[in-house]
């Protein structure tokens, strides 16, 4: 998967069926950033893309190869 960050983190959360808020409650990370991290306008830090990957259940390299170094 070589998706873009923020287009992977809203096709995970979408194959699950989870709204903002679900993966807000989920991850603690508010739904505004969450809005900003789905639209590419923010990249998360490190410890924040391991919150998604755990709780995705997916690699967190499946999401940090779409972040451009």
């Amino acid at each position: 998967m070589k998706n873009k960050f923020h287009e992977q983190l809203k096709f995970l959360r979408e194959e699950k069926n989870w709204s903002l808020e679900d993966l807000s409650k989920k991850t603690q990370v508010g739904i505004e950033k969450l809005a900003l991290y789905e639209r590419g306008e923010l990249i998360p830090s490190i410890q924040t893309i391991l919150k998604f990957s755990t709780v995705l259940e997916v690699p967190a390299s499946n999401l940090m190869d779409g972040i451009k170094a």
